[in-house]
């Protein structure tokens, strides 16, 4: 049996993230999006789940199910993908007025192929 496994899903983990982030906020680290479930402490770590749903406002129109969601420079979900990094999907749909809406993190994103 292997002894150097760290977490068996490594869905729940604590990760450094951006000055001011607070429980329930969306974060994107890198290739991982998810969501804050503590305030960032002292040493700029908070624990982020990167599974589940999430009810978080969400600005722009959202016409199907299953439609990306991107995270935005200052970490706040967008139906508009130019100028933004893709975060997550929604699970309703919902008219342009920004309001919570239930999306799912894409969790861990392969990178980009080389030369994309």
């Amino acid at each position: 049996m292997a002894l150097n496994q760290r977490y068996p899903n490594a869905l729940h983990i604590a990760l450094p993230v951006p000055s001011g982030t607070k429980s329930g906020e969306p974060v994107q680290i890198g290739r991982i999006s998810g969501v804050a479930q503590i305030d960032r402490q002292e040493d700029g770590n908070a624990t982020v789940w990167l599974d589940g749903s999430w009810d978080i406002e969400v600005t722009g129109a959202i016409t199907n199910v299953g439609d990306p969601v991107y995270i935005t420079s200052d970490r706040k979900l967008d139906a508009t993908a130019t100028g933004n990094t893709p975060w997550g999907v929604a699970l309703a749909t919902k008219t342009a007025t920004a309001a919570p809406l239930e999306v799912v993190p894409f969790g861990y994103t392969a990178p980009a192929p080389a030369g994309a």
